[in-house]
């Protein structure tokens, strides 16, 4: 009886921790909207010139600790029952990730403007670490951008894919500029 109870226990706790909730999603893109607000920070406090390598190391500290932050997100929206999502919580992530899509633009743009600056760093391998993290966050943000768009209610999903348009096309061309 007691190893009965004992593995229904154990068998709770193994399902309770894959599960999320909505506000397991809110909690992840406030900590993404904050991570990236850090990378966009910290491209923008690296110079055009006379940078150094402990200032491109922050930045790319700073995207690899969002990429994480990012592939949590995608685990959680995975994880959250039920879905789709009610409209009012569709629409309330969907206003959370829009408030820091001009975060996302900022700091896509600031890092193809900073690319010369990059480039002229005494180490070389610099850009092709920034071409990588901006492939890898790329990937994540992709991942993310699907996994809310499959939990989101019919009433968001196409705002929420004009917006995953937008934010794509931004990668897109940021990885471009570093191809």
């Amino acid at each position: 009886m007691r190893f009965t109870s004992m593995f229904f226990l154990l068998a709770f706790i193994v399902v309770s921790g894959f599960s999320a909730t909505i506000a397991d999603v809110k909690a992840d893109i406030n900590t993404i909207a904050a991570q990236t607000t850090t990378l966009d920070n910290s491209i923008t406090a690296f110079p055009l010139t006379g940078g150094t390598l402990i200032q491109a190391l922050a930045v790319h500290n700073n995207a690899v600790t969002l990429g994480s932050s990012i592939n949590k997100g995608t685990t959680d929206v995975q994880a959250t029952t039920p879905t789709p999502f009610s409209d009012a919580d569709g629409a309330a992530v969907l206003a959370l990730v829009e408030a820091f899509e001009p975060t996302i633009e900022s700091a896509l743009t600031g890092i193809v403007g900073k690319k010369a600056a990059f480039q002229a760093l005494p180490i070389g391998g610099i850009p092709a670490l920034v071409k990588q993290d901006l492939s890898n966050l790329g990937a994540s943000t992709t991942a993310f951008e699907n996994a809310l768009i499959a939990a989101a209610p019919a009433s968001v999903v196409a705002d929420a894919t004009a917006l995953k348009a937008r934010v794509n096309a931004a990668f897109a061309a940021a990885i471009a500029a570093y191809a």
